[in-house]
């Protein structure tokens, strides 16, 4: 599975931010790691300089084998948030999805043995 991590202007974009993405990526979804081929990160400053609450924004795009790919938002305060934030629904999303092709295949399997 590869990780892409991409920031806006306003968004510091180091190695130790990409490393730390990666890792909680890694780490929340290594369930799905033989599922998915890439998982792309956008990271933005909604506001740019100006401060605000939820400014912080983080979409993750995860593209499994076969299948459109599955993206999700989460606006947080700090980029941490926002970053966790979003892994947590990415993983969510990817249980539903998964689960709704689990079953799919079950009900073929038990309707027609023959398929």
């Amino acid at each position: 599975m590869q990780i892409q991590v991409n920031s806006s202007n306003h968004i510091d974009s180091n190695i130790r931010l990409n490393e730390w993405v990666r890792s909680t990526l890694e780490s929340s979804l290594e369930r799905y790691e033989d599922d998915l081929t890439r998982i792309e990160v956008h990271l933005r400053d909604e506001n740019g300089t100006k401060p605000g609450p939820h400014d912080k924004r983080c979409q993750m795009e995860a593209r499994p084998k076969g299948h459109q790919p599955i993206s999700v938002t989460h606006t947080a305060t700090s980029l941490d948030q926002a970053v966790d934030g979003a892994a947590s629904k990415l993983n969510n999303a990817l249980d539903h999805f998964y689960g709704k092709l689990r079953s799919k295949r079950g009900v073929l399997q038990l309707s027609d043995p023959e398929a």
